[in-house]
């Protein structure tokens, strides 16, 4: 039997929980340390019985300092297991090239040369890459290997695809229509796109995602996301459900 779908509108989220659910960061650890001072502001004002910060995937890649963000994931983590982290594909595109050195991967075609940067590493142009494995690569890659921590592997190895909470359902890109959330795969879970997007019924959750830059927070009857393209615009975007209260939370700095 078909699990009935539920509107935006009408979900609410886990009684005496407020959820924060925060979008694509890539490397912004500037806008990603004024929105957890924001949060906690807000949490001071207006204190929950319980909370979760949900962070949607993409904390590498293209901003300048993706080392800085994880860093800071990690230790807001071990302070409080309440900060919850989910697997962006850029974030797996890290661990790939780790594993692989591909010329033509990910990593090297958007935003990984940023990436290796902020661990003090110098992987080149990246129009000298496409289509060579070369003793440079190889050479950039070994210092990349050396230089990143091994617990920031750890924590990226350990991130899950998914989570639900209330009437909501967080992941990085989308789900397939028609699967039932549970059985998605975990190749949609972080890359799929149209045919999400362009779905109009509902879902047995709203999908509050990212992976797919819009210039303001994009709100429909199945679902929400929240990626603002923080790394170029300078707007690190929050969907913010109390109950059946839910608004948009944004913090903005400098434009890349």
């Amino acid at each position: 039997m078909t699990e009935p779908g539920i509107s935006f509108y009408e979900a609410r989220g886990p009684q005496g929980m407020r959820l924060y659910a925060i979008g694509d960061v890539h490397g912004r650890l500037d806008l990603l340390t004024a929105m957890h001072r924001r949060i906690e502001a807000e949490l001071g004002q207006r204190p929950s019985a319980d909370w979760r910060v949900i962070h949607l995937g993409d904390y590498v890649d293209r901003g300048p300092d993706s080392r800085g963000v994880i860093d800071f994931l990690i230790d807001a983590q071990r302070r409080d297991p309440r900060h919850l982290m989910l697997a962006g594909n850029h974030d797996l595109g890290f661990l790939d090239f780790l594993d692989v050195p591909d010329p033509d991967g990910l990593f090297m075609r958007y935003g990984g040369i940023q990436t290796a940067l902020s661990y003090g590493v110098s992987l080149g142009g990246s129009s000298a890459w496409f289509g060579r494995a070369d003793a440079a690569l190889r050479q950039g890659h070994a210092a990349l290997v050396e230089a990143v921590p091994q617990n920031h592997v750890e924590f990226l190895r350990s991130l899950p695809f998914s989570v639900t909470f209330g009437d909501f359902f967080f992941c990085h890109a989308g789900i397939r229509p028609g699967v039932a959330l549970e059985s998605q795969s975990r190749q949609d879970l972080i890359w799929i796109r149209e045919v999400f997007h362009d779905h109009t019924g509902l879902h047995p959750k709203i999908v509050v995602h990212g992976h797919t830059p819009v210039p303001k927070a994009e709100i429909t009857g199945n679902r929400v996301n929240v990626d603002t393209l923080a790394w170029q615009s300078g707007n690190l975007t929050a969907l913010v459900v109390d109950g059946a209260d839910k608004h948009i939370l944004t913090v903005t700095g400098e434009r890349a």
